[in-house]
């Protein structure tokens, strides 16, 4: 019995070895050496791939937005490469990595800008008034698809409905601009918190979302006013470039002030105003000149590059 079933076990043993063998000569080819392409792209992924960047508290600029890092997905770049036989960075194909630290894991601070290399801009248009400019306003930022950030004061959006229906059918965010334009650094914090609650009970009554972006009138505030907003689940917004168009300045004037202190990650500010609505398709030519992208605070300052 014993001899019978080492038997059969030579015999199973030879049908498979066979069986192996036939695998390998008839269905898996054969090893061959590595695609120089694909090599090439292996030796370079170094000089294109990037750390991310956590977000921090900087001593000047207050709280600023990490961002993305980036990392070469070597085989979806070669098979893009292929096609063309040769290595070509532009093909490229990468996945963004998210850092470990966000604008939400920091400690209550005011915002001036994006990350200081992402190349996007925002345009900040506080409006307590200039409903009379804001169809026009409205109708170049569409021209142009751009999106912008605008900062509602309560009192004029209770007055003025209609208008925030329209900046919000065209897909601009919106944010809080308080009440009724107090100085928010002279109140209590109960007048403080009321201030931004009753502004957000406005706004969500219309938008159907509750703001999450405070910018305080005049950009007076304290410790106290950041820290009350960030309860509220806000961040307080300020910004980088002004183009102070409530003195009623010249467009070349307007447009010079703004291009000479532009940056990277840059928050603009504006008002609905006679010198805004004439020159802000040349203020979005002259950026975008410049080779920079304009969206709403919101994209500005999300880790994505």
């Amino acid at each position: 019995m014993r001899k019978k079933f080492v038997e059969y076990a030579i015999i199973l043993s030879v049908i498979v070895g066979v069986s192996l063998l036939g695998l390998t000569f008839i269905g898996v080819p054969a090893v061959t050496k590595s695609d120089p392409l694909l090599e090439e792209i292996r030796k370079k992924v170094h000089e294109y791939e990037e750390a991310p960047t956590d977000a921090y508290i900087d001593r000047v600029w207050k709280k600023t937005p990490g961002r993305n890092g980036l990392k070469v997905l070597v085989n979806e770049s070669y098979q893009k490469m292929k096609k063309h036989g040769k290595f070509d960075p532009t093909l490229i194909v990468f996945e963004e990595i998210p850092p470990k630290v966000t604008l939400k894991d920091l400690p209550a601070a005011p915002i001036y800008r994006g990350h200081p290399e992402k190349r996007m801009v925002s345009f900040l248009i506080n409006v307590s008034w200039g409903e009379a400019y804001i169809p026009d306003i409205l109708n170049t930022l569409k021209e142009h698809d751009i999106k912008a950030t605008f900062f509602i004061e309560g009192k004029w959006a209770k007055e003025h409905k209609q208008y925030v229906e329209m900046i919000v059918e065209q897909g601009h965010l919106i944010g809080n601009h308080a009440y009724d334009h107090p100085d928010m650094k002279t109140l209590s914090n109960e007048a403080i918190k009321k201030q931004i609650d009753d502004t957000n009970d406005i706004l969500e009554a219309i938008i159907k979302t509750r703001p999450k972006w405070f910018a305080p009138p005049s950009g007076s505030f304290d410790q106290r006013v950041v820290e009350i907003a960030h309860e509220e689940g806000m961040e307080t917004i300020l910004w980088s470039v002004d183009t102070i168009d409530w003195k009623n300045p010249s467009v070349s004037v307007m447009i010079n002030r703004v291009m000479k202190k532009l940056h990277p990650g840059a928050m603009i500010l504006m008002h609905p105003t006679e010198p805004v609505a004439r020159g802000l398709s040349d203020l979005i030519e002259a950026i975008k000149a410049e080779g920079y992208k304009i969206d709403t605070v919101e994209q500005l300052l999300s880790e994505a590059r």
